[in-house]
């Protein structure tokens, strides 16, 4: 075992609530390793929604708008984090690592040391590996990688072969596992036409990528002034999303675009006003999978269109084992590229994540460690 310094910078989640929750330290407690654990260096970690929705009580089923990044009214803190549960504080977040093993503890191969690796964000009972109930998520239900050493069971470290750089590969763990679990539960095939609300967003991107990858056909909407760099991420066919999405003619959109005004699939992390026009454009006996709610999680749903064509609902939270390693394998073979926005110093941390709740960008924003 290689030795890890006695502390390290660390930004902590000490409560829900506004950015002021966050605090930076240049000398919080490092992580050493217990038995069947690896200690990472983090090299760079992307930021997510989980992170803002956890800080803001976002997920307490008392709030129903959209999160701003502060604290919500009507969130409680009982039922605060993904799981429906609580949280503890303080926590450290962050669940896009990139880095290098420096220790291992008991019953661990030391030939993980020096390895360069990406984290599986999913933690699970490795006895009942395939149980949703006993999942739990990395830098939620324990420290994640918002500092500069992270400890996680040897089990979710992947080894990683690229010539990309730590920022790079910091932008692919949660946007592309969520993106590819919504193809996945949706059975995107060949052929098919996949609608992608929110498409400049890190999973929206992905799914772009992935989409494409599998044989589909991406159908992007956007922001104004994002369609260029969505463009640049792989989508041939871009809608404005403002126009189109509330109170417009989607279905004549896709028409113009397409020549037809329905599609296979929506894969969805907006949700919000607009929401009755993507389930009104999905084909019958189609598909809608849901990943988020950005634009607000409260939606006006008539059954009569779920049911009269014949659709099928998933969500896609809990990511199976396995798909985490088919996308190192993706990366590794140069099928899915990164799509960084902007890079921060950790502490830059609250400009960091502002950028990020503001949505101006387009593909992820990562804290460099090396700043």
């Amino acid at each position: 075992m290689t030795s890890v310094p006695t502390t390290m910078r660390a930004v902590v989640l000490t409560g829900h609530g506004g950015p002021d929750k966050l605090e930076y330290h240049a000398d919080w407690p490092a992580p050493q390793p217990g038995p069947g654990e690896a200690v990472v260096k983090v090299g760079a970690c992307g930021l997510n929604n989980t992170d803002v929705n956890t800080r803001s009580a976002w997920y307490s089923k008392g709030a129903a708008a959209a999160t701003s990044g502060g604290e919500l009214e009507g969130a409680g803190e009982q039922d605060a984090a993904w799981g429906g549960g609580g949280i503890e504080f303080p926590r450290i977040q962050g669940a896009d690592v990139a880095g290098v093993v420096v220790a291992t503890g008991a019953a661990v191969d030391e030939g993980l040391i020096g390895q360069r690796v990406l984290i599986d964000t999913w933690l699970r009972d490795w006895n009942e590996p395939m149980n949703m109930d006993k999942c739990a998520y990395y830098g939620s239900e324990c420290d994640g990688g918002y500092a500069d050493y992270t400890c996680v069971d040897a089990r979710q470290v992947h080894p990683v072969a690229s010539a990309l750089s730590d920022t790079e590969l910091a932008t692919f763990a949660t946007a592309y596992v969520t993106a590819e679990n919504m193809l996945n539960r949706a059975a995107v095939g060949a052929g098919q036409t996949v609608l992608i609300p929110g498409a400049s967003g890190g999973v929206g991107s992905a799914l772009i990528q992935l989409t494409k990858r599998r044989g589909a056909v991406p159908i992007a909407m956007c922001g104004a002034g994002k369609e260029d760099a969505v463009r640049a991420a792989g989508a041939q066919i871009i809608l404005p999303r403002s126009r189109h999405h509330t109170g417009g003619d989607l279905g004549g959109a896709l028409r113009a675009s397409i020549a037809r005004d329905t599609v296979d699939v929506v894969a969805d992390v907006v949700g919000g006003d607009g929401w009755p026009a993507l389930i009104g454009v999905i084909a019958r006996g189609g598909r809608y999978t849901c990943a988020g709610a950005i634009a607000g999680p409260v939606v006006d749903f008539d059954l009569r269109t779920f049911y009269l064509r014949d659709l099928t609902f998933t969500g896609a939270t809990i990511v199976p084992p396995g798909v985490f390693a088919d996308l190192v394998r993706y990366i590794e073979r140069g099928e899915i590229k990164p799509l960084l926005a902007a890079t921060f110093a950790l502490r830059d941390f609250h400009a960091a994540q502002q950028a990020f709740i503001d949505k101006r960008h387009v593909g992820n924003i990562v804290i460099d460690m090396a700043l």
